[in-house]
């Protein structure tokens, strides 16, 4: 059962009663994230880089630490190109499913990842979104102790189960709005599709006048009780 028509409701019920997490930008400015997970990939992120060039796009990407361990010039050739960088776990582990320690040391190894492949330093790789999007208070509890911006999510298409890249771009166009955090994936799972879908998806947007920023650019202009981070 596909649970894309669910995410909408999820996120009303989930953002206010989570503030301090970043589930959307400015309702009063057109500036909307894209976001891409599970990356980096040898052959599907290239294919996004060149996208997002062709259209001069600054997206982000959430990855996981032994995806960056496997395709270091990957994850180099996207931190060049300006995007912005978060963490996505080592491995796909929910975090909930993590004692605190093993928690720690998955962020850390994917800092150490990022670090050994595109010299930023582990304070300028600081938002993390929890894989399949899955945490508990306790979890949150731990990222603002660990000092962490969590990031989640306003519209999710469900691209992983590859409904098609007709089904994820009427998805998305239904559902975006001003300041909304759009969430692919440039993985194994949904990666095939993702070029395809930002070709068509991208001049859309476009051509509704929004403009995209990155992660961090939400986080300054987003209106939230979060204290703002400063990253170098």
């Amino acid at each position: 059962m596909q649970l894309a028509p669910l995410f909408p409701i999820f996120y009303q019920i989930l953002q206010p009663s989570f503030p301090n997490c970043l589930w959307c930008g400015d309702r009063n400015s057109k500036a909307i994230a894209l976001t891409f997970d599970d990356g980096p990939h040898p052959q599907y992120t290239p294919q996004v880089l060149a996208v997002l060039a062709r259209y001069n796009i600054t997206a982000s990407f959430f990855w996981l630490g032994a995806c960056v361990n496997r395709s270091p010039a990957i994850a180099k050739a996207v931190s060049d190109r300006g995007h912005w960088i978060g963490l996505h776990g080592y491995n796909h582990r929910s975090f909930p499913m993590l004692s605190p320690n093993d928690l720690k040391e998955s962020l850390e190894k994917t800092q150490v990842a990022i670090y050994n492949a595109c010299n930023l330093q582990p304070e300028q790789v600081r938002d993390v979104r929890p894989p399949n999007g899955l945490f508990i208070p306790a979890t949150l509890k731990l990222l603002f102790q660990w000092n962490y911006r969590p990031v989640m999510w306003s519209v999710v298409p469900e691209d992983w189960v590859r409904p098609g890249v007709t089904t994820v771009v009427q998805r998305i166009m239904q559902q975006v709005k001003n300041g909304s955090l759009i969430v692919l994936h440039d993985g194994v799972c949904g990666g095939e599709d993702v070029a395809a879908t930002i070709q068509i998806l991208i001049p859309q947007l476009l051509q509704q006048g929004y403009e995209f920023v990155s992660v961090d650019t939400l986080w300054q202009r987003a209106k939230t009780n979060y204290p703002k981070v400063l990253l170098s």
